[in-house]
Formats: structure tokens, C-alpha cells, sequence
């Protein structure tokens, strides 16, 4: 499972970029994935595509785009770029424009990037990080601030904690009876949480959800499945409540089950208040 710094390299960050509008932000993000190898040309047409189709949901955070689109013949391998523009452009997002730092995601499958996706939403959530982010003056210090000062040791970390996760998942916690017996304990409620393509926004949610659940000590009562639109609707039935964007809030519509929006995909306090709700504690 691949880490932050496994998937971002130093030619795909590019610094105070000046770009004309949101069309262009995403040209950038997705030409330094084809510089790279990550992509061809095509995925940065269905990146743009994706927003033209589904609305500027990926304006996850306040000044914070995250470009992609699903997997496709069009992604060579899982990479990640970074732009900082130099003068924020407008994505049309209600609450989190403008934009000033650009992501591009390119993903193979839906779980090669996890790892990578929890480190970033982690780092984002910290405000001297994201301060850190903005202040570098080249790729090399802004790099620098993404590993930390144990980089490659959080990342395994990192990744050990999202393994170690699917693995619960999968089998579910275990118990044991009173004869000592071990049993798997399935979680009672699943969360949603919903983008466009289940690759990338939703990742980020996700990871932010689970650090609340964390906090209440609720995570052994309680998964968290990102997925895609068209996915959350078969699997709406499953879940006590979905957690997504505003504009993916109005493409699913009335599905049986409390959608509820969230504005800022980094925001543990945010996600707090919705869980409160939800669970009306």
C-alpha cells in the first residue's frame, strides 16, 4: 500500500502557478501527471469532465481542490500531483472557494492509496501544516514539511494503521466466549461516506470520520465504507447514515437514509457535530 511520499515526487509539484480559471488549475495538476507517468493526456479531460458532471465537490476543504476522476485506461499508475496557484481561482463551491492548492489524484483501483490519502487528510487537518504548505519556496521544502520530521517512519506507521484496519473489516473484531473461545464481533452501524467516484474525496472523509469515531471510542461499533455515487445507492439500505458533499447530496437525492453534508472533509470538529446529530447525542 503506497505512502504520501511514494506517490508524490518532486517533479510533480509545481509552486505559484498562475492560471486563469479552474479549467486551467486542473490542466496543471493533470499535465504534471503526464510528465510524470502517471497518466496520459486523457485523464485530465476526465478529471475536468468529472467537475463539469458532478459540480465542484472535490473543493474539499476551505482553498483546497482535489482532482480526479474513476480509474481508467487513461492512468499508467497510481501517482498524486501538487500545484499552488498564485492567485486563487474560483471552483463554483459554495462555502470552500477560491482555490489556491490543486491535488491531482490518478488511482489504478480503489485501495492502493489509502494509506497515502489518510497521511494527507491527516496533514491538511493541522493548521501550522497547511500554513507550513503554503510558506515553502520550493518543491524540496515543501516536500520536506509533508514527511515531517519522521517522514518515512509515520508513513509506515501510517500504513500499518490502514492494513491493520482492512484486516478488521474484513474478519471483524474477535471476542471471546466464557469458554475462552474466540468469535468474530461484526460492527453494528456503517457510515457512508460518498463522492463521485469512491477513489478520492470520499478517502478523505472517511479517514476523518474514523479519527472522531476514534476519539468516542466507537470504532468497534462503527465502519466507515467509501464509495461512489451509483455504488451508495444499492448500498444505502446497509448503512444508519451517509456523509458526503452538498452537490453529491443532490445527485443521490432520497435514498432511504439521513444524507448529511459535509462542508469541510478535514474538519474533525465538523464531523463531530454531524455525528452528534446523527446519533442525537
Amino acid at each position: 500500500m503506497a505512502a504520501l511520499n511514494d506517490l508524490l515526487p518532486k517533479a510533480a509539484v509545481r509552486l505559484d502557478v498562475r492560471v486563469a480559471d479552474w479549467q486551467e488549475a486542473i490542466r496543471a495538476a493533470g499535465g504534471l501527471l503526464v510528465e510524470t507517468g502517471a497518466t496520459t493526456d486523457d485523464y485530465t479531460a476526465e478529471m475536468i469532465r468529472n467537475v463539469e458532471e458532478n459540480g465542484p465537490y472535490l473543493v474539499i476543504a476551505p482553498g483546497f481542490a482535489f482532482a480526479h476522476a474513476r480509474p481508467s485506461p487513461a492512468v499508467l499508475r497510481t501517482g498524486m500531483s501538487w500545484v499552488r496557484l498564485e492567485q486563487p481561482v474560483e471552483f463554483g463551491h459554495e462555502s470552500n472557494d477560491p482555490v489556491h492548492l490543486v491535488v491531482g489524484l490518478a488511482a489504478e483501483d480503489s485501495g492502493a492509496h489509502t494509506a497515502a490519502m489518510a497521511a494527507l487528510a491527516q496533514l491538511l487537518a493541522d493548521p501550522a501544516t497547511g500554513q507550513a504548505l503554503q510558506d515553502a519556496t520550493d518543491a524540496e521544502e515543501l516536500l520536506a514539511v509533508l514527511a515531517g520530521p519522521d517522514g518515512e517512519r509515520e508513513d509506515r506507521g501510517q500504513e500499518e494503521t490502514v492494513r491493520e484496519q482492512a484486516v478488521r473489516e474484513q474478519a471483524g473484531d474477535e471476542r471471546r466466549t466464557g469458554n475462552g473461545q474466540l468469535v468474530p464481533e461484526k460492527a453494528v452501524h456503517k457510515i457512508l461516506t460518498v463522492c463521485g467516484n469512491g477513489v478520492g474525496t470520499s478517502l478523505f472523509l472517511k479517514n476523518t470520520l474514523e479519527q472522531v469515531l476514534d476519539r468516542w471510542g466507537w470504532s468497534r461499533h462503527v465502519t466507515v465504507e467509501a464509495t461512489d455515487t451509483i455504488s451508495a445507492k444499492g448500498k444505502a439500505s446497509e448503512a444508519v447514515a451517509i456523509l458526503t458533499s452538498r452537490e453529491i447530496a443532490r445527485t443521490l437525492g432520497e435514498i432511504g437514509v439521513p444524507v448529511k453534508v459535509v462542508e469541510d472533509f478535514t474538519s474533525g470538529p465538523e464531523v463531530d457535530r454531524i455525528l452528534r446529530d446523527t446519533y442525537d447525542v
